[in-house]
């Protein structure tokens, strides 16, 4: 765990760009991939979220992932859609190693898309975690807090 994931003493380790969906990040030096969607959460954007999902757990899985759903304009999601989403990620996911994945809203409709995924999830690898702020995150997934802010200006993919 960070010592004080409040302490914002400590120059922030740089993200990079990774190939995805736009606004997504990684952290190589905490095993960290960070996501902001923006515009709409719908059917079509959760199908990006998997398809992302997918490609970087054949690749390479992060053990910690966080989605930042505070530049959402609206959600407009099917509750169907995010069953059969967790039914897949739990099917494509069998056997893999374990991942800890953070979901940040402050809205709390985005907040509770994200509850239910989170329980849709227990009992697979796959430790999924929703929450309202960034501190408590950040103590969850082990990271310090001023990375899960994403202000830092990533580097261009390698």
């Amino acid at each position: 765990m960070p010592d004080d994931p409040t302490d914002d003493s400590e120059p922030l380790r740089a993200s990079r760009i990774i190939p995805g969906p736009a606004h997504l990040r990684q952290y190589p030096a905490h095993d960290l991939v960070a996501w902001q969607p923006q515009g709409v959460l719908d059917d079509s954007l959760l199908d990006e979220i998997a398809e992302w999902l997918c490609t970087i757990d054949e690749v390479s899985p992060p053990l910690r992932r966080f989605v930042d759903l505070s530049r959402l304009t609206m959600v407009a999601v099917r509750t169907s859609h995010v069953f059969e989403f967790a039914r897949k990620r739990t099917e494509r996911f069998a056997g893999m190693t374990p991942v800890k994945s953070a979901l940040f809203s402050k809205d709390w409709v985005g907040f509770g898309i994200g509850r239910m995924y989170e329980n849709l999830m227990r009992g697979t690898p796959i430790d999924v975690r929703t929450f309202r702020d960034r501190v408590t995150a950040a103590i969850w997934l082990d990271v310090p807090v001023e990375i899960l802010k994403l202000e830092d200006k990533p580097a261009p993919p390698h």
